[in-house]
């Protein structure tokens, strides 16, 4: 092959355009057309403008309704027997390259793959994201490009999580990845769509628990000539019933997770169900975690860091011509102990559930105007108990601490609208009303009448926003959205008037003021512009700019007791204002070809960041003095200006064919940094990231060995935060993918694999956890999983 001469821009000292190009070229000579077939990557998350695939031409035939998100379009006639491509291969580096900021993506067999009790486990090493980490296992958080509770949005299926994971970090997420079917994460312009509260990210699990469609069995039932009322596949039919186990063992804690899952439908109604479970003993550590307190018990483990859930689901929808409304109820439950110097000492345990009913729905109306309506609800009663000893020296003193409480309910309606030509661009747009009720309330534990002592019991959460999405098509290689949301958040609950830094909320409540009910209400406003550019050799750039104003959380406001858990006497604000953030994002991507790559850069500029803030003062009893010396770190919710900025780049490159597939080369790099006006440091910031390392894939198996190195974390705030060492992650997996057949093994697909994690076995610590000091993320870990599909 010849390349002719095309002229190509320099980033960074290195010709893009040209290393893609050679890349083509190279492996187009050589690869097998199988081995070179990249998965389909669908979004579903990021914007609620949904482009569709162009429908086949219309032919006389019957015409075929398509399932919900899919054109009508007509049956085709029939052809003859073509060959059938082989199957997208695994590991397979995910780039979305038509969405105006990053989104990164987890599709089904790297969640299988990987494992992770939580979505914080599941993204900890991905570029931008980690997890807070403060129970491995049972309550890691996400935290995206450093911001993390307040400013990062949790979501399944298009409804928030709804738990109480925003109000500490050792609250679990109520999301387990064993029912999870695909996990994006969602930057930028999109997350206007969930709320204001999401200036950081959006983390959107999908799963079936609602069909939206039929199931799709390898050997449909035939129809019989019955009419044709949803989607072909299986209407009319007796009925199509598929399944799936997914089971895992890990060593590192003894391990052992399990879950099913079932799809059925016949005639215009789909059902699912699922049950998931797992259970986990005390994790493996490679050496003495504490630097404070030698004389705690260590046998080669973390204390207190047992973990276990369960739960399951079961809904159902109707699918008609056009569309589909379906529900589902949920249960989660957890029961997982908080490691570190306190928690072992007080046996420290949370013990929670959560019940979730969500329905949802989608109408795509034979009009010229409307083209789709779409509905989200759902309503949460969360709860959770934490237990642990009121004298470390008393076991009879074992019982519930504190209780933590959260009813909520959440609706989304969303009209888009046909394109329509405005001459110089094809005009689609979207408008969104979202409303939202909740009511928390963590009461004192020795006190529960107590209107002083409660952490921030009760408060109150409405919000009603509505927002719109337009989006400009110039041309085929060139498009524009603009985007806005507004938002009304009324917030009620009591917080004493002041807080001086000592004061005994016990002894004389006056001191400090009386109790005082708060109503507060704000209307944030915030919008985006965003640019995609296509360029040459497959490449996509990218440019955003925008305006999120973010109104207080009810924690930050009334926050005003002891939080046992996270060892921390929590004291809120009620004065804090709105916190503004102006943001740039500019990306290059390229998802096709063997070199395939994402490369972001992001600064935001942030007024009244509001922020928890060790003062360095402790507390007990509701007593606080100055410095150390009592059980729990006072922390103080405080709002200054400040500054984020970074960048992400990740890539794969196929190097070469080898045996039946191809063998490659991945890197990784990420890093922020975040200060505030006058120059000292935000805390809890993650150290930058620099990682790679060689895979082996083919239409069966996959093989890869990397290692993610994080640099000491030294720019730590100036009061109550220490800096963390370096570590090396080195992980090495390898699993195989095939088709069976049902008469034989009954199982019509299997995915089996192993997988070792921190192999060098090194002291891990997790910097944005505020217990590193007293924890080590797991040791050396070999994970043994099965996935069976019928």
């Amino acid at each position: 092959m010849i390349l002719r001469k095309k002229r190509a821009f320099h980033f960074g000292g290195a010709s893009w355009l040209l290393l893609c190009a050679t890349a083509d070229a190279a492996l187009a000579q050589t690869a097998p057309p199988a081995s070179t077939q990249l998965p389909e990557i669908t979004v579903t998350a990021p914007s609620p403008i949904v482009r569709r695939k162009p429908a086949p031409a219309r032919t006389p035939a019957r015409v075929a309704h398509a399932a919900p998100g899919q054109n009508r379009a007509p049956a085709p006639e029939p052809q003859p027997a073509t060959p059938v491509a082989a199957a997208p291969q695994q590991g397979v580096l995910p780039v979305v390259t038509d969405q105006f900021a990053t989104v990164t993506v987890v599709p089904n067999e790297e969640i299988r793959r990987n494992g992770g009790g939580t979505l914080g486990d599941l993204l900890f090493s991905k570029p931008g994201i980690t997890g807070s980490s403060f129970a491995p296992g049972a309550s890691s958080r996400p935290i995206i490009r450093g911001l993390d509770v307040n400013r990062v949005g949790i979501a399944e299926n298009g409804i928030g999580s709804n738990g109480a994971s925003d109000l500490g970090e050792d609250h679990f997420v109520p999301i387990d990845p064993l029912s999870a079917s695909q996990v994006e994460v969602i930057r930028g312009p999109a997350t206007l769509r969930y709320g204001s509260t999401a200036i950081g990210g959006v983390v959107s699990a999908t799963n079936n628990r609602i069909p939206d469609a039929l199931p799709s069995c390898a050997a449909p039932f035939p129809t019989y000539g019955l009419p044709t009322k949803a989607p072909l596949a299986n209407v009319g039919s007796p009925g199509c019933v598929t399944a799936e186990t997914r089971t895992a063992v890990t060593s590192v804690d003894r391990g052992v997770e399990g879950a099913v899952l079932l799809d059925a439908g016949g005639g215009n109604f789909a059902v699912h169900a699922d049950a998931f479970g797992r259970k986990a003993g005390d994790y493996s550590i490679p050496s003495y975690p504490y630097l404070t307190d030698p004389t705690l018990p260590f046998n080669g483990r973390q204390p207190n860091s047992a973990s276990q859930a369960y739960g399951g689901s079961v809904g159902g929808s109707y699918i008609f011509d056009g569309g589909f409304i379906g529900a589902a109820i949920a249960q989660h439950n957890a029961l997982y102990h908080i490691p570190g110097i306190d928690g072992a000492e007080h046996l420290t345990r949370i013990d929670g559930e959560q019940t979730k009913f969500n329905t949802k729905g989608e109408y795509r109306p034979d009009t010229a105007v409307i083209d789709a309506i779409r509905f989200w609800a759902g309503a949460t009663d969360y709860k959770h108990n934490e237990i642990g000893l009121a004298d470390p020296a008393d076991l009879a003193t074992l019982g519930v601490r504190q209780t933590f409480t959260n009813k909520e309910q959440e609706g989304r309606v969303e009209v888009q609208f046909a394109p329509f030509n405005v001459r110089f661009a094809a005009l689609t747009t979207a408008v969104g009303v979202q409303a939202s009720h909740q009511k928390l309330t963590a009461p004192s534990p020795d006190d529960p009448g107590s209107p002083v002592n409660g952490l921030f019991d009760p408060n109150k959460n409405t919000k009603v926003a509505g927002y719109i999405f337009n989006e400009f098509r110039f041309s085929d290689v060139t498009k524009a959205q603009v985007a806005g949301r507004i938002e009304n958040a009324s917030l009620s609950g009591t917080a004493p008037a002041f807080v001086p830094d000592v004061f005994d909320l016990t002894v004389d409540p006056n001191a400090i003021g009386p109790a005082t009910a708060f109503n507060r209400n704000f209307t944030p406003k915030s919008g985006s512009i965003g640019l995609i550019q296509n360029l040459p050799w497959n490449l996509v750039a990218s440019i955003t700019g925008q305006y999120v104003e973010r109104a207080p959380k009810p924690a930050e406001l009334f926050s005003r007791g002891g939080h046992d858990a996270t060892a921390t006497f929590d004291i809120g604000n009620p004065n804090l204002g709105i916190e503004t953030a102006k943001s740039i994002e500019a990306g290059l991507r390229r998802a096709t070809g063997p070199f395939r790559f994402e490369l972001t850069g992001y600064y935001t500029k942030f007024n009244g960041f509001i922020f928890r803030r060790l003062t360095g003062n402790t507390c007990e009893d509701g007593v606080c003095q100055l410095g150390p010396g009592l059980e729990l770190n006072q922390a103080v919710y405080s709002q200054r200006d400040a500054t984020f900025r970074g960048g992400e780049f990740q890539f794969q490159y196929d190097v070469m064919p080898v045996w039946n597939g191809l063998w490659g080369i991945e890197g990784q790099y990420d890093i922020v940094r975040a200060t505030f006006d006058d120059g000292t440091n935000v805390p809890r910031i993650p150290p930058q990231r620099l990682g790679g390392g060689v895979y082996y894939r083919d239409t069966n198996w996959f093989a890869r060995v990397n290692l993610l190195h994080a640099f000491a974390q030294n720019d730590v705030a100036v009061i109550a935060e220490t800096p963390t060492a370096g570590y090396n992650l080195l992980r090495a997996e390898i699993s195989y993918n095939t088709k069976l057949d049902p008469s034989w093994f009954g199982a019509r697909e299997m995915t089996v694999g192993l997988v070792g994690n921190n192999l060098l076995n090194e002291n891990i610590r997790n910097h944005v956890s505020y217990t590193k000091d007293e924890v080590l993320m797991p040791g050396l870990g070999v994970r043994a999983f099965a996935n069976l599909k019928f």
